[in-house]
């Protein structure tokens, strides 16, 4: 099949410093590796729940946390190669609808955690497309800034469950780690959601 859809040129810490801009109480939830060192680099925030050890599961726990607050909107930031792992789960969301949860994916078109291995979204699996054919109300191919920006106005407005793919570089910038111990950042994002610990 070959290399007909690897990656783009945006620059994913631009992309999601960009997404992140003015959040206010925007939730966020990110998939494993670099997602994870990207919203990290855009300013650690109690409102993140980063994910570790979960491949394939940012999208439905961003669909949990969806579910359980809908009066805050919810962005998953994740990658091609997680979302692929948990593609499944766009059915489930596209079913459930949640108003309030948008999914960006950061598509590099490659596996970035195992060595740069050219994902299957780097051989044409069009991530967007997927989620349109589940139902999703509003799909996109992003690959310049101006997409970009019209997806962070779209975050914010609880309007249908949404799905971007947005068009990277294939690049692996240097890690900037997150908290890794999940009990702490679980407490965190409930206190910060005014929960007690567990």
């Amino acid at each position: 099949m070959g290399e007909v859809n690897a990656g783009g040129a945006l620059d994913r810490r631009e992309v999601v410093k960009t997404l992140l801009t003015g959040r206010k109480n925007l939730l966020v939830v990110t998939g494993l590796g670099s997602p994870s060192y990207d919203v990290m680099a855009a300013g650690d925030h109690d409102n993140n729940y980063y994910l570790w050890a979960a491949m394939g599961s940012a999208a439905m726990v961003g669909l949990g946390l969806a579910t359980a607050k809908p009066d805050h909107s919810v962005l998953v930031v994740t990658g091609d190669g997680e979302m692929l792992m948990g593609m499944g789960a766009l059915a489930t969301i596209a079913t459930r609808r949640p108003a309030n949860l948008t999914i960006a994916v950061l598509d590099n078109g490659h596996f970035g955690e195992t060595g740069m291995q050219v994902s299957h979204a780097g051989m044409g699996v069009h991530l967007d497309k997927v989620a349109q054919s589940c139902g999703f109300g509003w799909t996109r191919e992003i690959r310049d800034m101006a997409g970009v920006e019209d997806l962070r106005t779209r975050v914010s407005s609880r309007d249908g469950v949404k799905l971007a793919t947005i068009k990277v570089k294939a690049e692996n910038p240097p890690r900037l780690l997150p908290p890794r111990d999940g009990v702490y950042v679980k407490n965190r994002f409930r206190a910060a959601l005014g929960h007690a610990p567990i």
